[in-house]
């Protein structure tokens, strides 16, 4: 639920920092005084556009572009405005600030000293006020290119804000999607090269020869019989029909004695050493084991 509060209009020209403060002050009831820090954690935040503008997103509008600063507040607990009229910066200009409601309220992080929504959440308030299907396929897709976040925690936030029915959503999501996936495979690359491991198959199909389809995998060393899956799945409708599909997958696989390995992109981004010591141990472990079954290796 959003609440638009007009905040008084004053002679000059605001700062981005005196319009960020101001509306966060407003959310507050006035709470805070000028120049002090902002609290408790939780209580309200940066959001929107505005908090994208602080997160260095280039497809955002500068802070002086903005017409208004979103902020977040609790949905429940103590009234948050509209209410008390809040002392504005001496000097300043302001247009609004809008006011979103929340039951599940992010952890902030704090930049330049104020509390802002992280990147998901952001995000998902940026797009439930725009129809620009340019403007929000930029945002999601600068979101993940920049390393900002992962594909995940995004839909995650869409999916709770019940944005992905919108055609225009669900397009731009497809892309961030793809655009997610093609550099978690870039990192498993660079993973397999920059620590030394066998040059694999890479995304294959495995088959039993003249029988059924087992399944894709993003690497597979058939000598060791050891396949590497990117658990990329995203929070969507279907996501429980996705994980049983992936279930008996890896299921089948074992069965002829493929050893499955799930990597995630936050590990091959944060600790591609630890993630190929654990390929490394499988591909020695095999040599341990009775032979696996021969599997026929196509191209995905």
């Amino acid at each position: 639920m959003t609440h638009d509060v007009p905040l008084p209009p004053r002679t000059g020209l605001p700062t981005s920092d005196e319009r960020l403060r101001a509306a966060l002050r407003y959310a507050q009831g006035g709470a805070e005084q000028p120049g002090a820090p902002f609290g408790p954690p939780g209580r309200a935040m940066i959001t929107g556009l505005a908090a994208l503008a602080l997160h260095c997103f280039a497809a955002a509008p500068s802070l002086l572009d903005l017409d208004r600063i979103d902020v977040l507040v609790p949905e429940l607990g103590e009234p948050l405005g509209p209410g008390t009229r809040v002392p504005l910066p001496s000097g300043c200009a302001y247009t609004s600030a809008h006011l979103v409601r929340t039951r599940i309220v992010p952890e902030p992080e704090e930049i330049t000293g104020l509390p802002v929504a992280p990147v998901p959440r952001a995000l998902a308030d940026a797009v439930a006020q725009s129809a620009d299907a340019e403007e929000v396929r930029g945002l999601l897709t600068e979101a993940v290119r920049g390393g900002h976040c992962e594909p995940q925690p995004v839909v995650r936030e869409l999916t709770r804000a019940r944005l992905l029915g919108l055609p225009h959503v669900a397009d731009a999501v497809e892309s961030l999607l793809a655009e997610g996936r093609a550099l978690t495979e870039g990192l498993l690359y660079g993973m397999v090269f920059g620590q030394g491991l066998p040059d694999p198959c890479w995304n294959v199909e495995l088959r039993v020869p003249g029988g059924p389809h087992l399944g894709a995998v993003d690497a597979y060393w058939p000598d060791q019989a050891v396949a590497v899956e990117i658990d990329a799945r995203s929070p969507r409708a279907g996501a429980e029909a996705a994980w049983d599909a992936c279930t008996h997958k890896r299921e089948s696989l074992e069965q002829f004695g493929v050893t499955v390995l799930h990597v995630t992109p936050e590990k091959l981004r944060e600790a591609p050493a630890q993630q190929a010591a654990v390929v490394r141990t499988a591909l020695m472990a095999a040599a341990e084991q009775p032979p696996a079954e021969y599997v026929a290796v196509l191209p995905r």
